[in-house]
């Protein structure tokens, strides 16, 4: 495959801890539908699901970091009481819907997790019956619907965002490079749902094995398809674990030089932090939450804990965060499909975000760039939303 980097696999108290206000509250009332009643004058039975015993490797630091996250909002929360159940998948599917099918057994109202796909489907299916919403950690916006929402940042969210920049910043003819496997092809639809909503157009889309000689070998079809069609910018779906050294080193001694045709990253250019010594990404775009925000939690995290939070850490404390927000307004009907989907959002330790009525999210992010081997931001997360959420 790649001769690339390994992959690498957290406001607090002032910004949630007020009288649990994570949520941007919207002045018409919730009306009920799709989830449980709930008693707002007790502690509210909220069920985590990790993989505590998986035999993937890190599943047993991840569980301990999205635990630890979930406690230190319930610890921001003013006044507002939530009985944390913490139950383990194992990572998988069959044992992940028996523990959900057991916490909602022993009175859980939403269930927080699981980490992959596979599971919160699973889960999902389950507890359909039942009334019950699960809120997942995974960010794959195939399985969302229904009774099932992602956490996670999706491709679909990461692309809109670049898409409208690009526009704004006079791109408007923008070619998509991506991997022919499930991730590159999904890439490559968020990418064109995305231009189709701006100003800007799709000059097309270059396919490549999912290779080192898949990589090479696209290359001159990458310049070829730039200088027939005009394009102005390239929208790369590749990570660094991946194709995008080799892209990055390839492309401009080909002659696609990013000072002419601007690069523009699906995931994060940042990670790992030696990506940010590459040529070949100097003056690119890329996506990410609100640095500040981030930071603060990875400080206070560590403060608490001694260690750093697992990178998905911090989507247990949103999770956290948002019940807290709705349960604070003492509604039966706070953990509701209506009330989880109201328009107005919540804010989290990765900034704003808010759940769509699909099951997938958005996500408040800021437009990075790398100059000089440093992160630099060019776009500033927004700190709310404008206009109701769909």
């Amino acid at each position: 495959m790649f001769a690339a980097f390994k992959p690498r696999r957290g406001i607090l108290k002032g910004l949630l801890a007020v009288s649990a206000t994570a949520l941007v509250i919207a002045c018409e009332p919730i009306a009920t539908g799709g989830g449980p009643s709930i008693n707002t004058a007790k502690p509210v039975p909220v069920a985590l699901l990790v993989p505590k015993s998986s035999q993937s490797s890190g599943d047993a630091v991840l569980s301990q970091s999205l635990e630890n996250a979930a406690r230190l909002a319930m610890s921001d929360l003013d006044g507002i009481k939530i009985d944390l159940r913490v139950y383990d998948t194992a990572g998988d599917a069959s044992v992940a819907q028996a523990a959900a099918l057991k916490a909602v057994g022993e009175g859980a109202k939403i269930v927080l997790g699981p980490v992959r796909s596979g599971p919160s489907n699973a889960v999902g299916v389950a507890l359909a019956s039942k009334g019950v919403n699960v809120l997942s950690f995974s960010n794959n916006a195939s399985i969302a619907g229904g009774n099932v929402f992602v956490l996670g940042p999706t491709f679909n969210n990461t692309a809109k965002r670049l898409s409208r920049f690009a526009a704004r910043n006079g791109k408007s003819n923008i070619l998509t490079v991506h991997a022919q496997n499930v991730a590159g092809e999904a890439g490559k639809n968020a990418i064109a749902q995305a231009l189709a909503s701006t100003s800007s157009r799709s000059a097309g889309a270059v396919g490549y094995e999912f290779s080192q000689k898949g990589v090479i070998n696209a290359v001159d079809d990458v310049r070829n398809a730039v200088r027939s069609s005009g394009a102005d910018a390239i929208f790369l779906t590749s990570d660094t674990s991946g194709a995008l050294p080799l892209f990055t080193q390839l492309l401009p001694e080909a002659g696609v030089k990013p000072e002419s045709t601007q690069y523009i990253g699906l995931t994060r250019w940042d990670i790992p932090a030696q990506t940010l010594a590459l040529p070949g990404v100097q003056g690119g775009w890329f996506a990410m939450p609100d640095p500040a925000l981030t930071g603060q939690f990875r400080n206070r995290y560590a403060s608490a804990y001694g260690t750093n939070p697992h990178p998905i850490g911090g989507l247990a404390y949103d999770g956290i965060a948002a019940i807290g927000a709705l349960v604070s307004q003492g509604k039966a009907n706070a953990l509701t499909t209506t009330a989880l989907t109201q328009g107005a959002g919540f804010n989290g330790v990765n900034g704003i975000f808010r759940l769509r009525v699909d099951g997938t999210n958005e996500r408040g992010l800021a437009v990075a760039t790398i100059r000089d081997k440093q992160v630099v931001i060019i776009d500033p997360a927004p700190r709310s939303f404008g206009g109701a959420g769909s």
